[in-house]
C-alpha cells in the first residue's frame, strides 16, 4: 500500500501553506513569539524541502506553492496569531497520517517525527491536549487518578489491574 507520491503531495502542500502562514505570523508578531514563529517558519521550510527532494527521487514532480494561501485567520493580534498557528500545526499533522500507515518504513517514520514536531509547537503554543486527528472529541482517555497506597503487581497469568483496561478493582 505505498502512497508512491500521493501521501507526499498531500505533506508537501501542508507544508508550503505552513510556510506561507508562519511567514504572515512572523511579520505580524513581535519579541517571543516572532521568535517561536521564525522557528516554526524554518522547521517547516527544511520539512517542505525535504518532502520535494523524496518526491523527486521517486520521480514525481513536486507541486509549487501557491503564490498566497486563504487563511482562516489573519491576525491581528497576538491572541489570533497563536490561534493561527495552532490551526496550522493541526492541519499539518493531519496530512501527515496517510505517510503513517503506508508500508514503507522510511515515510512511517518521517510522517511520525513530523507529527510529533507539530503536536510539540502546538502544545507549546497552546497548551491543551487534544484528540489525535480523526478520533471523536471527548475521546481523550483520562489520567488514572494516583492511588495513596501502591498495589500489587499482578503476576502475568493474573487479570488486568487497574488501568490496564479501564476498569478499577477493588
Amino acid at each position: 500500500m505505498s502512497a508512491g507520491t500521493g501521501g507526499l503531495s498531500t505533506a508537501l502542500a501542508a507544508e508550503h501553506a505552513a510556510v506561507y502562514a508562519y511567514g504572515v505570523i512572523a511579520a505580524r508578531t513581535t519579541g517571543e513569539l516572532r521568535a517561536t514563529a521564525t522557528a516554526a517558519f524554518k522547521a517547516h521550510r527544511v520539512r517542505r524541502d525535504r518532502l520535494r527532494a523524496m518526491i523527486t527521487e521517486r520521480g514525481g514532480v513536486p507541486a509549487e506553492a501557491d503564490p498566497a494561501y486563504a487563511l482562516p485567520v489573519t491576525p491581528s493580534s497576538a491572541d489570533q496569531a497563536v490561534e493561527l498557528a495552532v490551526l496550522v500545526e493541526k492541519g499539518v499533522t493531519t496530512a501527515y497520517l496517510e505517510l503513517a500507515a503506508d508500508d514503507d518504513a522510511v515515510l512511517r517514520r518521517m510522517a511520525a517525527l513530523a507529527m510529533q514536531e507539530c503536536v510539540k509547537r502546538s502544545y507549546g503554543l497552546r497548551p491543551e491536549i487534544e484528540a489525535f486527528p480523526g478520533m471523536p472529541p471527548g475521546a481523550v482517555p483520562s489520567a488514572p487518578s494516583a492511588s495513596p497506597t501502591p498495589s500489587p503487581s499482578p503476576s502475568p497469568s493474573a487479570t488486568p489491574g487497574p488501568g490496564e483496561d479501564g476498569a478499577r478493582t477493588s
